[in-house]
């Protein structure tokens, strides 16, 4: 109750500053770097006037604490050009001075994403077979025969028919979902579900529920009335019902109840979209996603979807399914027919890294960093909470939410971790409620046990001064946590 308490009076001074600072704006006494819009009585606003409030006196001036540019290897540790945190608009050269970071904000889920080994020289090597780009679109002249071998062994790889590859994650779910439902359709969505999910289901046309997240008690609920009322005004049948969850969520570290959602669609005869860009590589004892952590047939779900650019080290996405849905994305997909291909020496990175995962490279690379990724997961995860701090997430999940409420923390943790030599994401609305904001580590199997030790030991210094620890299990005095969160120590 305190914690709500502070975070609320923290989001009312920070709103009664920033109306403050709007006014000094709109009277030339502060200069105005962000969307706004002064004197423009008589036509419409450009902007959502919350939102481009929000961004503009909050967001900014959270994000620019971690908006640094990178000038190194997103591994275990990472160089980050040292400039001035509090300006997000600082010219940088790559002359400037960097720092060595342990870094818990990238997907570098397996550790592939290195400048050596086997995956980096295959990929220096596909270059000079045949070049970095393409220049045409896959239906035109740019499916080169690496292409096909990727689809071919990513469909082996998830347990589907076949596959179809893309050179971007997001435009993979947002180009992809118009081509498979549309008008007179109904697409429900899990409440929680990714940036690219939603645009898709905004672009394709057909109709939108959203149940809550990971209830399946709330998704048969709203199946039933779906079916019974039917389409709106006509009350017609629906000529499909898409469901959609992701595999692993990216903010919440929860998965999907994927038994229970697929026993849901098989008794309503609905379809079902699985999106795994964070767990496949991530999950399962063979890196095969959140199918096999769960024990769930891959036949039993329609379309499985996922990226390149985490557990594989690359860029691009994929979507699986039976021949026929696969064959249809050739014909429809806008992402297909439209957008530059996936460049050969990044499929040839995926290709490494995805044999390596699959045990066909002749090593136990893959199976040693899948091992090494759910050992730093549930090391970091149990000892989080054992010492008192609050986590987000399922035990398996290497995404692990810190939850600290208030944005006036985030932002004070955010500097002072970069200030201990510690990289790491902060996150809040609007990609969480607002109550939600929270710290999110993303654990790696390039982590060794004393990059584990070395970031624990930073939050356990940074506790004292900004109250990281508010769970109720610990044994100190509500009280006394009360007074450190009002006053900030």
């Amino acid at each position: 109750m305190s914690t709500a308490l502070v975070a609320y009076c923290n989001l009312l001074l920070l709103a009664c500053f920033g109306y403050f600072r709007d006014f000094l704006r709109s009277i030339g006494i502060e200069k105005s770097v962000n969307s706004a819009e002064f004197e423009n009585e008589g036509f419409s606003p450009l902007y959502h006037e919350f939102e481009s409030f929000y961004h503009r006196n909050v967001y900014h001036r959270g994000s620019a604490l971690i908006a640094a540019p990178l000038a190194g290897v997103p591994g275990a540790e990472i160089d980050i050009i040292d400039r001035n945190w509090g300006d997000h608009l600082a010219s940088f050269t790559l002359a400037e001075t960097t720092k060595k970071y342990i870094n818990v904000g990238s997907y570098n889920y397996l550790g592939f994403a290195e400048n050596d080994g086997m995956c980096s020289k295959q990929a220096i090597e596909e270059i000079r077979r045949t070049g970095g780009g393409i220049a045409s679109t896959r239906c035109e002249i740019g499916t080169l025969a690496i292409h096909k071998e990727l689809e071919t062994l990513v469909a082996k790889l998830v347990g589907k028919e076949e596959a179809i590859v893309f050179g971007m994650g997001f435009a993979t779910n947002s180009l992809n979902i118009p081509s498979l439902v549309d008008e007179g359709c109904l697409l429900i969505s899990d409440a929680l579900n990714h940036s690219s999910l939603i645009l898709g289901a905004r672009l394709c046309g057909a109709k939108i529920r959203t149940f809550k997240h990971n209830d399946t008690k709330d998704l048969e609920k709203i199946l039933i009335k779906s079916i019974v009322e039917g389409q709106p005004r006509t009350h017609r049948p629906w000529r499909k019902i898409l469901i959609v969850v992701e595999g692993l969520y990216s903010m919440e570290g929860t998965m999907c109840n994927l038994p229970a959602i697929v026993a849901i669609k098989q008794k309503y005869k609905a379809y079902l979209y699985v999106d795994e860009a964070h767990s496949i590589g991530a999950l399962g004892a063979n890196g095969k996603g959140v199918c096999e952590h769960h024990g769930v047939n891959p036949d039993d779900i329609d379309i499985l979807m996922g990226t390149f650019s985490k557990s594989f080290g690359a860029a691009g996405g994929y979507i699986c399914g039976n021949k026929e849905i696969v064959a249809h994305l050739r014909r429809e997909s806008h992402a297909q027919s439209y957008s530059t291909p996936m460049s050969p020496p990044v499929a040839r990175q995926i290709l490494a890294s995805m044999h390596a995962i699959m045990g066909t490279d002749g090593t136990n690379d893959g199976q040693k960093r899948i091992k090494q990724l759910a050992d730093n997961t549930s090391y970091f995860r149990s000892e989080l909470k054992k010492r008192g701090y609050i986590v987000y997430g399922d035990p398996a999940s290497p995404v692990v939410p810190l939850l600290l409420f208030t944005l006036a923390k985030i932002c004070a943790f955010a500097r002072l971790c970069l200030d201990r030599g510690l990289a790491t994401v902060i996150v809040a609305f609007p990609a969480t409620s607002m109550l939600g904001a929270r710290a999110r580590f993303c654990i790696s199997a390039s982590h060794t046990r004393e990059h584990m030790d070395r970031v624990l030991d930073i939050l356990e210094e940074l506790d004292p001064v900004i109250g990281l620890k508010l769970s109720k299990t610990r044994p100190t005095s509500p009280t006394w946590d009360f007074i450190k969160n009002v006053f900030g120590y």
